[in-house]
C-alpha cells in the first residue's frame, strides 16, 4: 500500500507563518500533512501524484466576514468561496447569526440587508430551524456534510431579537429589563463555552428589517444602548474572544465607545475588529481617522484591527435598489416603499426632487456615497443608446438635471436600469498603504450576500495579485510570504482557531495555485447558480489559478473543478471551536 493519500511535488512551498517559502514536496496522509520535505519524495510513495512544478502551495485561505448563514443550511459546499481556494469560513457577521431567534425573525433581519430574496430564505428557515440555542445550531451543524470548516460569531440583532422579540427589540423607548439581559447573557456564554468567535453587532442605521412586522426598521442592535454592548462584551473579554463591530458612518466619533472597550489597561484587551477601513471617494479623511484610532488604540494596550478590502470597492445597482441610499433623507424614503406604483408617484413629485437634489448636492457630511452621477455608468437598460454611458452624459445631452435624470430613468425602467459605480479604494498607492497596515485583517468579501451586487468571493486572489503586481514592478509593499501569511495564519492566530498553517502535522487544509494566472482581470465578474435557491447570481470565474483545493485532506477541487463529493458527503469541513491553534491550546 500506498504510504501518503497525496503527494504534491516541487511546488513553491508557504507554510503560513511567514517564513521563507522554498521548492518542496508535500505529502498528506489520514487528513494530515504527513511530510514537508526540500528533497523530492518518490511517486511511488502515493496514491496519487500532483506536479506543481512552477505553482504554489499555501494554507487554505480563511474568509473572515461572510453571510453564508442560510446558504450553508441547503448548499453547504459553499463552493463559490472553495473554487477559490477558501477552506476556512466565518458566518455570523453584522450581528446576523440565525440561532437563537424564530425563523421568521431570522429571515427579516437578514434578508433585505442582504439582498437574498425573502421568498427564499424563510421557506428554508420555517423547514430547517429546529434549533434555539447556539448548543443546538452546533450539532445541527455538526451533521452537515459541510465544504469548507466554519468559524462563526453571534449575532446581537439575532440574540437581541430572540429575548425581546423583533418589534420590542426595534423599538427606541424600550430597553431590556435586568431578566431580559441575563437571558442575554447566558446565550451569549453557552455559545462562547461551545467555541464561538465572540459578538458581532451592528451601529449602522442603514441596514433595514425585512416583512411586515418591523418593515424598514433599521436592525435590532442599532437600537441597544452601548451600556447593553458593553455589558456583553463583559462576557466577551473573559473569554479571551472577539468583538467585531460596525459604527454607524453618520456618527463618526462614536468609534471612540469602541476604543475604550478595546482597551487594555488594568483589564484584559478586548479583540475588536470593525467594519470597514476603506478610502472613501466621498470622505477621504475618514482614512486618515481610522489610522489614528487603530494606532491610538494599539498603542494604549489595545487589539484592535480593522478589516481592509484589498480591491477597488465597485457596487452595482438596479434602478434606485442600492443600500447607499439608505443615508440621506430622500433615497432612504423612496426605499421605505415597497410599492412600486407607490414609489413611483413619489420619484416624480417635484418636492420629493428638491429634497433629493438637495441631499445629493451636499458634499460636507459623513458619508459611503461619493454623491456623483457622473460616476456611475449604465450597463444595462431597455434603451440601448444609454448602455456605457454615465448619468452625468445623458443628462448634459438632455438638459437636465442628472438627479431628475436618473429619477426619470428608474421610473421608466425601474430595476431593468442597471448601473455601477466604485465608491473606495480606487487610488492604488493608498489601497496598497492599507494592506501593508499591521493594524488591519485582510476581510470584507460579504460572500454569500448580495445576489446581484458584487461579493469579493475571489478575496484572497486579489491581495496575491496586489502584492505580486507590486513586486513585479520593483515597488514591493510586502513580501509573497507575508501576503500568504496575511490571508491565512495571521488571522488564525489573532482569532485562536486552528487553521491556517500547513506545517507537518497540522490539518490538510491546501491550495495549489498557478501564479501566472494572476495576471487576469480578476475584478470582472459573471453570472453563476446559487445551488438550491433557483437563482443567478454575480460571481467571479478566474481559469487558470486554483488548480486544487483539499480540504481536511480531501480533494475538494481538481484541476480547478469542485468536486461532486462537495457538499455532499461528509469528511470535508467541520466547525472549528475557538481557543484552538495548531498544535494545541491557544
Amino acid at each position: 500500500m500506498a504510504e501518503y493519500d497525496f503527494l504534491i511535488r516541487r511546488g513553491r512551498y508557504f507554510d503560513g507563518s511567514g517564513s521563507p517559502s522554498f521548492i518542496a514536496d508535500v505529502a498528506i496522509t489520514d487528513g494530515r500533512i504527513a511530510r514537508v520535505s526540500a528533497d523530492p519524495l518518490a511517486k511511488a510513495s502515493a496514491a496519487r501524484v500532483f506536479d506543481a512544478e512552477g505553482k504554489w502551495i499555501t494554507p487554505g485561505f480563511i474568509d473572515t466576514h461572510t453571510h453564508y448563514d442560510a446558504e450553508l443550511l441547503v448548499s453547504p459546499s459553499l463552493s463559490e468561496s472553495v473554487r477559490h481556494g477558501v477552506t476556512t469560513a466565518l458566518v455570523g457577521s453584522c450581528s446576523l447569526s440565525m440561532i437563537c431567534s424564530d425563523y421568521e425573525d431570522a429571515s427579516d433581519i437578514f434578508t433585505r440587508v442582504e439582498t437574498v430574496p425573502r421568498e427564499k430564505v424563510l421557506p428554508i428557515l420555517k423547514e430547517k430551524k429546529c434549533w434555539k440555542t447556539p448548543k443546538q445550531w452546533l450539532a445541527h451543524i455538526d451533521a452537515l456534510p459541510l465544504g469548507p470548516n466554519l468559524i462563526s460569531f453571534l449575532g446581537h440583532s439575532d440574540l437581541r431579537a430572540s429575548v425581546m422579540g423583533l418589534e420590542r427589540a426595534t423599538d427606541h423607548g424600550i430597553t431590556p429589563t435586568e431578566s431580559e439581559m441575563q437571558a442575554m447573557e447566558a446565550l451569549l456564554e453557552e455559545a462562547l463555552q461551545a467555541g464561538f468567535l465572540g459578538l458581532s453587532t451592528m451601529r449602522l442605521k442603514w441596514d433595514k428589517i425585512d416583512g411586515d412586522r418591523a418593515w424598514s426598521r433599521s436592525l435590532p442592535s442599532t437600537y441597544a444602548k452601548w451600556r447593553e454592548i458593553a455589558r456583553l462584551n463583559q462576557l466577551v473579554r473573559r473569554y479571551g474572544r472577539v468583538h467585531q463591530g460596525a459604527p454607524n458612518a453618520a456618527t463618526p466619533l462614536r468609534i471612540f465607545d469602541y476604543v475604550k472597550e478595546s482597551l487594555g489597561w488594568w483589564r484584559k484587551p478586548l479583540k475588536t475588529t470593525l467594519i470597514s477601513q476603506m478610502d472613501l471617494k466621498g470622505s477621504r479623511y475618514l482614512t486618515n481617522l481610522t489610522k489614528l484610532t487603530s494606532r491610538f488604540t494599539n498603542l494604549l494596550r489595545g487589539d484592535f484591527r480593522w478589516q481592509v478590502l484589498p480591491t477597488p470597492f465597485t457596487v452595482y445597482a438596479d434602478g434606485i435598489d442600492v443600500v447607499f441610499f439608505e443615508e440621506f433623507g430622500a433615497g432612504e424614503m423612496a426605499l421605505d416603499l415597497k410599492d412600486q406604483v407607490e414609489r413611483n408617484a413619489l420619484l416624480k413629485d417635484e418636492a420629493y426632487r428638491r429634497d433629493f437634489r438637495k441631499f445629493y448636492g451636499e458634499k460636507l457630511s459623513p458619508r459611503v456615497w461619493q454623491r456623483d452621477l457622473g460616476d456611475a455608468t449604465i450597463i444595462d437598460c431597455p434603451d440601448n443608446a444609454l448602455v456605457g454611458r454615465n448619468f452625468q452624459q445623458v443628462a448634459t445631452d438632455r438638459g437636465i438635471h442628472v438627479v431628475d435624470l436618473f429619477l426619470d430613468l428608474v421610473v421608466a425602467y425601474g430595476n431593468k436600469l442597471r448601473w455601477y459605480t466604485t465608491v473606495a479604494n480606487h487610488r492604488p498607492q493608498v489601497l496598497k498603504k492599507l494592506v501593508s497596515d499591521p493594524h488591519a485583517i485582510i476581510s470584507f468579501s460579504d460572500a454569500g450576500a448580495h445576489i446581484r451586487n458584487m461579493a469579493f468571493y475571489n478575496l484572497p486572489l486579489r491581495m496575491l495579485k496586489l502584492v505580486k503586481e507590486a513586486i513585479d514592478q520593483e515597488q514591493p509593499v510586502m513580501t509573497l510570504e507575508q501576503a500568504v501569511w496575511r490571508l491565512t495564519g495571521e488571522q488564525a492566530q489573532w482569532l485562536g482557531v486552528d487553521a491556517g498553517s500547513i506545517k507537518e502535522g497540522d490539518r490538510a487544509d491546501l491550495v495549489v495555485l498557478a501564479p501566472q494566472g494572476l495576471d487576469q482581470d480578476l475584478e470582472s465578474v459573471s453570472w453563476g447558480e446559487m445551488e438550491n435557491f433557483g437563482l443567478q447570481r454575480l460571481v467571479n470565474r478566474n481559469p487558470g489559478i486554483v488548480r486544487q483545493v483539499f480540504i481536511n485532506g480531501k480533494l475538494a477541487v481538481d484541476d480547478e473543478a469542485v468536486q461532486p463529493e462537495l457538499g455532499k458527503k461528509p469528511g470535508f469541513g467541520r466547525f472549528l471551536p475557538a481557543d484552538q491553534v495548531q498544535g494545541g491550546q491557544a
